[in-house]
């Protein structure tokens, strides 16, 4: 699920950065592109995928 969100949010920077369009010091297609880079390493860390490695069913 976070890489959904981080392609989500390559995309919305790819596409600030293609129209050129002018944003905030906030919203910069930079910082959109490192948040999805932080979902991307939240999800090969494994955060967020549902496996409990001390969750075992007796």
């Amino acid at each position: 699920m976070l890489s959904i969100a981080a392609a989500v949010l390559f995309l919305i920077a790819f596409l600030i950065n293609a129209a050129d369009i002018a944003t905030n010091d906030i919203f910069t297609s930079t910082n959109v592109m490192l948040i999805g880079l932080a979902l991307l390493a939240l999800h090969v860390a494994g955060v967020g995928s549902g496996w409990g490695s001390r969750s075992r069913r007796r």
